[in-house]
């Protein structure tokens, strides 16, 4: 929905995984529900590796990514206050054909759905020699179950689905950061252009906002836009899927939230794992 006919309409990518929960965040604007104005947005859709990639690039305006990779683009983007995926004492998780202990798991080879997500982090944070695998996120459970590893590491409705591959869960990193810091899992987030310029961040990081809030408001319908994303999920698992990493916490980070983006990153740079203390930085 846009206005004013004589007003130059700027287009901006706005680049998310095809995953429900991120469907549900874009609804009003995919669907052309809330007042753009000057704005037009073109939605692209690609695995959350692939845009982690893309955002090193700097090739998209918007785009979501791993917290994990925004330490390596702090140069070029902004994270937007919201929009963030956070693990309340829950997250990506380790399962294998058989229950392991922490001492198998260590010394287990485990798949991996990129070097670049946060889970990889989390993994390497708790055990900084763990011999991985990078497989693509949709593929690993099936890589467990024919034996090809020894566990995977599972993001996204993954998360809620393996049990229905016999598999078992060993570890969740969600409650695993919640037991060492007290704070919520920073996952995934929102990125935004620096070089937009004050005004159109302004303005389409409104907008965002907007399409989160209209979403959480009129959850039935945007739920039954997210099922189209769903992957053939029960509609009961995609609904409980949505509601772990669309909330409140979603709308704005909150002062938890920064904080947990900031030692995460920063147990990181500690650990070695990332190279640089990085910039993190809320467009306001």
């Amino acid at each position: 929905m846009t206005t004013g006919e004589d007003t130059a309409v700027r287009t901006l990518h706005v680049a998310h995984s095809p995953d429900s929960d991120d469907a549900f965040m874009f609804y009003a604007l995919a669907r052309d529900l809330i007042d753009t104005g000057g704005l037009r947005f073109v939605h692209e859709l690609q695995d959350i590796q692939s845009l982690n990639e893309r955002a090193m690039r700097g090739e998209l305006e918007i785009s979501a990514v791993s917290i994990h990779a925004y330490a390596y683009i702090t140069d070029r983007y902004l994270l937007l206050p919201h929009g963030a995926s956070m693990g309340e004492r829950y997250g990506p998780r380790l399962v294998a054909r058989e229950p392991m202990s922490d001492a198998e798991l260590r010394g287990a080879r485990i798949a991996v759905p990129g070097l670049l997500t946060s889970a990889y982090l989390a993994l390497k944070l708790w055990e900084p020699s763990a011999d991985t695998v990078v497989a693509p996120f949709d593929e690993i459970e099936a890589l467990v179950s024919r034996g090809d590893v020894d566990a995977g590491l599972i993001i996204h409705e993954g998360q809620l689905t393996y049990k229905e591959e016999g598999l078992h869960l060993c570890l969740d990193f969600g409650e695993w950061w919640h037991d060492e810091t007290g704070l919520p899992l920073p996952l995934g987030g929102n990125v935004i252009r620096r070089d937009l310029g004050g005004e159109v961040i302004a303005q389409a990081s409104r907008l965002l906002r907007e399409s989160i809030r209209y979403s959480l408001d009129n959850r039935e319908a945007a739920l039954a836009y997210a099922m189209e994303f769903a992957r053939g999920m029960d509609p009961r698992l995609a609904d409980e899927f949505v509601g772990m990493y669309v909330n409140e916490r979603t709308l704005d980070y909150g002062p938890e939230g920064r904080e947990a983006v900031r030692l995460f990153l920063r147990r990181g740079v500690e650990a070695g794992l990332i190279p640089h203390e990085p910039r993190v930085e809320f467009a306001e």
